[in-house]
């Protein structure tokens, strides 16, 4: 899998991004380097990227507003981002998640939690579609007008709008779907998305649950739609249907 994916480190700090671009190339990846926002658009251009690893202190345009930018932008909406945050302060992390950063990774770290994390992101990334089904044949979910395409990865509204989903948010409502009107954990929830235990003090589903309720026009203060369970996890309350 490593082999093919390409990761490009975005980071002003000189020896952090030539020894995290060494340690990935050893580990079977390709890389490219960026000191900045500029560099990081132009080598978004130039090539393939499969993944931003993406620090938040950067100089000129910073990570939460490059990261808000990608997601904005129908063609890189879902590009996969690991956002680096130095600071000490669980705002940075809550915000970069609120900007669609996948997950995060508080500077110091260690290089192999780093490569963990970007291999569980790059699986998930990458199984959003089951390449074993035929064309045309990946399922369409519908539940309360809303429909999700699981073969062109789109949401719909009841309206026929399309809504655009960060590769999180996706994921996020595909195990939804798939389990209809059964309470899921955070411990769940984080294991399918993030391939990792929850934290207790980590808010990334609660804060992803929170952007996907926003896409889904369901009222933050009284949800009807994706539930939260007290003590328990949250629940897609609607009925779904499935079609090929």
């Amino acid at each position: 899998m490593d082999n093919n994916a390409h990761i490009l480190v975005v980071d002003d700090d000189r020896d952090i991004r030539q020894l995290v671009g060494d340690y990935l190339r050893q580990n079977g990846f390709r890389v490219s380097l960026a000191a900045e926002g500029r560099e990081m658009k132009l080598a978004l251009e130039s090539a393939h990227i499969d993944l931003i690893v993406l620090d938040l202190m950067l100089p000129g345009e910073d990570g939460l507003s490059l990261c808000r930018n990608l997601r904005a932008t129908p063609t890189l909406a879902r590009m996969p981002v690991l956002m680096l945050t130095a600071r000490g302060e669980t705002i940075d992390r809550i915000v970069g998640l609120e900007m669609g950063a996948d997950d995060y990774l508080p500077k110091p770290f260690e290089p192999r939690e780093l490569l963990a994390r970007i291999r569980n992101i790059l699986r998930r990334a990458r199984g959003l579609a089951d390449p074993a089904l035929p064309a045309g044949a990946a399922p369409r979910y519908t539940f309360r007008g809303w429909t999700l395409d699981t073969g062109l990865m789109r949401l719909t509204s009841p309206d026929e709008v399309v809504v655009s989903l960060s590769g999180a948010e996706y994921r996020l409502l595909k195990i939804f779907v798939e389990h209809p009107q059964r309470v899921l954990s955070r411990d769940q929830l984080m294991d399918f998305t993030k391939g990792r235990d929850a934290d207790p003090f980590d808010r990334s589903i609660d804060l992803q649950i929170s952007r996907l309720r926003q896409k889904l026009g369901d009222d933050a203060r009284s949800p009807d739609l994706i539930k939260t369970v007290r003590n328990e996890g949250y629940v897609l309350a609607a009925p779904v249907e499935v079609a090929a």
